[in-house]
């Protein structure tokens, strides 16, 4: 009975909705960032009215907030371009279908021989939402970056993580993470 608990337990656990981790890449200069007033605006030529680029929008303001780079107007020092993408792909799971297996052995003059069979479950495709969120820090007067990240995740669709909303705050959470992070490695972050 007390190997059957953990046992149920950890079973039931894999019953969870995953979110799968975040890649992470991100560059700068080497030199502290001193924190200030931000601006934060979509990359030229992006909808800035629409509902789903407010939601990044929200998620990286809040980021940058919890670092003291609070929310300001066009006065600001520094300008964060943000950008992101959401696409789909199909995943071909290439499961065979049947295996069979063939084993034996003896033990003390007995000799015994066994089959088994196993036939593929969950195999097929499946779609995979894919989010990508950019983030550009540069100063305003002379318009050149300080910090730049890339984070990207994806999950499988019509689950919560594929859901743009929770999907900008894992994306968001994840660059900003250590801020400002290694220049040049991609990491993953959980």
């Amino acid at each position: 009975m007390r190997i059957l608990v953990p046992t149920l337990i950890l079973a039931l656990s894999g019953c969870a909705t995953s979110i799968a981790p975040v890649e992470v890449t991100r560059f700068h200069l080497g030199q502290a960032i001193p924190p200030g007033p931000v601006e934060v605006q979509p990359v030229t030529g992006s909808a800035a009215d629409s509902l789903e680029f407010r939601t990044y929008n929200a998620a990286v303001g809040r980021r940058l907030g919890g670092l003291g780079f609070a929310e300001g107007g066009a006065s600001s020092p520094y300008l964060a371009e943000i950008a992101f993408s959401r696409g789909t792909r199909t995943d071909f799971n290439q499961r065979p279908p049947v295996t069979i297996g063939v084993g034996g052995g003896s033990h003390g003059g007995g000799l015994g021989v066994g089959i088994g069979t196993s036939f593929g479950v969950g195999g097929g495709r499946k779609e995979l939402v894919l989010t990508q969120l950019s983030v550009k820090l540069k100063t305003r007067a002379d318009g050149k970056p300080v910090w730049e990240g890339r984070a990207e995740t994806e999950a499988k669709a019509g689950t919560p993580a594929a859901q743009p909303g929770l999907a900008a705050e894992k994306l968001a959470g994840a660059l900003f993470a250590g801020f400002p992070g290694e220049s040049g490695k991609t990491i993953t972050v959980p």
